[in-house]
């Protein structure tokens, strides 16, 4: 039985990362079930054994690639007591992720360039909208923690926060789309020390 178990999980792996590549490929509305199933080297009938449809197996390819990035929250909460440690932490872990990790970027390739939203992806966009909501939540508590100020010309940290986030994502997002634009790998670093300038504590007058 553990053997059996074993297998249907390794099915349901390659099925996803067969998912994955053509949908990062050719976009969701150009990916079919068959293409999907010839690309895993399976007939249709053991993805319909996993999945019950296409939108379901799209929530599984972006929740399965998603994954570091709710481990990389939760390792950025637990170094909260080192604040700017966790803030350089999680914005170079981004970085890294997108230029070492192939699921990742090709999830945030099909996320942001591949997909026709659908009323069918109503669970998809949630998940992805809470995701969202939980890095800003993290990037805010971080901020505050290491540049606490009261002074009024000071934008508040919800909004570097916000700031941090757009920044992330448009440099991802740019980077996705025209690759040749910019080399990310030698970049990194210029947009790490950029992105938290704004995070550390004002220099004293």
């Amino acid at each position: 039985m553990r053997r059996t178990k074993e297998d249907a999980e390794q099915t349901r792996l390659k099925i996803i990362a067969a998912a994955l590549e053509l949908f990062s490929k050719n976009g969701y509305s150009n990916t079919t079930l068959a293409m999907i199933a010839d690309e895993a080297g399976f007939s249709r009938g053991p993805i319909y054994w996993h999945f019950k449809n296409k939108d379901e197996l799209y929530q599984a390819v972006l929740g399965f690639s998603q994954q570091p990035f709710e481990k990389l929250i939760t390792q950025s909460q637990s170094m909260a007591e080192r604040p700017l440690e966790a803030l350089e932490h999680f914005v170079s872990e981004w970085f890294r992720l997108l230029l070492e990790d192939r699921w990742h970027r090709q999830s945030f390739e099909i996320l942001l360039n591949k997909t026709e939203f659908t009323e069918q992806m109503a669970d998809t966009l949630a998940r992805e909208r809470k995701l969202t909501r939980d890095i800003v939540t993290l990037l805010e508590t971080l901020i505050e923690a290491a540049s606490p100020s009261s002074d009024p010309g000071t934008a508040k940290p919800h909004s570097r926060a916000l700031f941090v986030y757009a920044s992330l994502m448009g440099i991802t997002h740019s980077w996705l789309f025209s690759p040749e634009l910019y080399n990310l790998k030698s970049q990194q670093t210029f947009f790490t020390k950029q992105l938290l300038a704004g995070c550390r504590p004002p220099e004293p007058a």
